[in-house]
């Protein structure tokens, strides 16, 4: 179905603004795709907060002028569908590399992160960055670490002078 001017504008304008707050971006080519695929791959985008969109390639091209997405312009060839990562940056990666492995005809052609674009030999790389709980896991333990041996370096002196203490008090009730 052919879009008119305003529906056009309207796309262009949603993707923007997708583009605008999203942390990664895909194309994948799905030639050859069924509708059931298709479906079952938009509902797990949309439960992994993957905004996962088919829009014409020209459209595409003018709702990332202006974003970090803009590198990707000259890789927008052939039908592809869009998928913006909006709540960590390698969720996006992750549900295209993980539907790929049972749909073969799901192929990553262009990622972009950063503002960098990259090939989808990449695509693994950005799939296995940690989700924000994990990121926070990891800098509360590294912050916490220091102060837990702060604490234990304090309380050894008091820890070793109790332990010789009920060394020699043993060894006087042996004798």
């Amino acid at each position: 179905m052919a879009l008119n001017l305003d529906s056009k504008k309207a796309v262009v304008e949603e993707v923007a603004a997708i583009a605008a707050k999203a942390h990664s971006a895909i194309a994948a080519e799905y030639r050859g795709m069924s509708v059931t695929e298709l479906t079952e791959l938009r509902k797990n985008a949309r439960a992994s907060g993957v905004y996962l969109r088919v829009v014409k390639n020209t459209l595409t091209r003018r709702a990332v002028t202006g974003t970090q997405f803009e590198c990707m312009q000259d890789g927008l060839v052939g039908p592809l569908i869009m998928a913006f990562s909006l709540d960590d940056p390698g969720a996006a990666a992750r549900l295209i590399g993980e539907f790929s492995k049972g749909h073969d005809k799901l192929i990553p052609k262009v990622i972009a992160f950063g503002g960098q674009l990259f090939g989808p030999s990449e695509l693994s790389r950005l799939a296995s960055m940690p989700t924000r709980d994990q990121a926070l896991a990891t800098l509360m333990s590294v912050m916490k670490a220091p102060v837990e041996k702060f604490v234990r370096t304090l309380a050894e002196p008091h820890a070793k002078l109790a332990r010789t203490i009920m060394a020699i008090k043993e060894q006087k009730e042996a004798a």
